[in-house]
């Protein structure tokens, strides 16, 4: 088994005014990505607005993401669901589109009993047609399990990765690394990637931030895998200013920075949360005009390919 590692974006769903599915700019997203180098991509996941996506628009989307993808990198499909029946039909489209993983959240609704949470997974895992990483996410979007707990659940046969979410980050994932030892291959980071360099020291196999600044995150993973420590943690400091946004922001400042990127021209958010408002674009705005030279230009295309 080839072992998943490095920097793997969670792509945002890109929306039109009135609500639907971009889809044009949602192949863009994999293009961006797969420009600057990533090691693979997760969809859908919380910063696809997974919530707010029907099961038609997710397998719609699964599926042209494999299109475009084309095996070009792996790709991990988010199959979390209320269910196990849920689960395994999202991870039977993920299958068909060529996914190598599946990721799926610990969830809110077995709390944090740990029986509920595994006889939740042994029903995901049986007969699976792929490995599962199991997200732990802060409650009320995931159980926030302890990380012991996360390492029992990842015990069961077929969990082979952990993507940790929960504070302290990097503390829980030595926690569950340690506690799970050889029954999983590894854990990875999340939580925007605000706590990249401390999960990298503590041996994360990677990062699974949102897609706005991949091409930031790629350097940074790839510079700490040379062993070049200072590269890694000066792009860290170049790109929390801007994360800091993201933090508060999520998917609005995400599309925003992707449009003025030029990689998507739709920006509708369909989830809940604060929107930017002026001053906030404005000083955006700014802060990307400082790091400007840091970032990657994307010739921008449409996908025909995937029609």
């Amino acid at each position: 088994m080839t072992v998943l590692r490095g920097c793997f974006p969670v792509l945002c769903t890109p929306f039109h005014e009135d609500g639907s599915v971009a889809v044009e700019d949602f192949d863009n997203v994999v293009e961006f990505c797969l420009s600057v180098g990533v090691d693979g991509v997760v969809f859908p996941g919380v910063a696809s607005e997974v919530d707010t996506l029907t099961d038609d628009e997710r397998a719609l989307l699964t599926d042209r993401l494999g299109r475009v993808l084309k095996g070009r990198v792996p790709f991990v499909v988010g199959a979390s669901a209320a269910s196990p029946d849920g689960v395994r039909r999202h991870m039977a489209e993920g299958a068909k589109a060529g996914a190598q993983a599946a990721m799926v959240m610990a969830t809110a609704g077995a709390g944090k009993s740990v029986e509920a949470q595994r006889a939740f997974f042994e029903a995901v895992t049986d007969d699976a047609p792929m490995s599962v990483m199991l997200q732990n996410a802060p409650h009320p979007i995931g159980a926030g399990l302890p990380p012991e707990d996360v390492a029992a659940i990842c015990g069961l046969a077929g969990i082979d990765y952990a993507k940790e979410e929960t504070m302290p980050c990097g503390q829980n994932l030595t926690r569950i690394r340690d506690a799970a030892g050889d029954s999983i291959l590894g854990v990875f980071g999340g939580a925007g990637g605000r706590y990249i360099t401390d999960e990298l020291a503590r041996g994360s196999l990677g990062t699974l931030p949102a897609a706005e600044l991949a091409d930031l995150h790629v350097r940074m993973v790839q510079a700490w895998d040379r062993g070049d420590e200072a590269e890694a943690r000066r792009l860290f400091r170049v790109s929390m200013p801007l994360l800091n946004f993201q933090a508060v922001f999520r998917m609005d400042m995400t599309k925003t920075v992707l449009a003025r990127r030029g990689v998507i021209t739709a920006t509708h958010v369909r989830g809940a949360g604060p929107r930017m408002d002026a001053g906030d674009r404005a000083e955006l705005d700014a802060l990307l005009m400082q790091i400007s030279p840091e970032l990657t230009e994307f010739p921008v295309k449409h996908y025909e390919a995937a029609e």
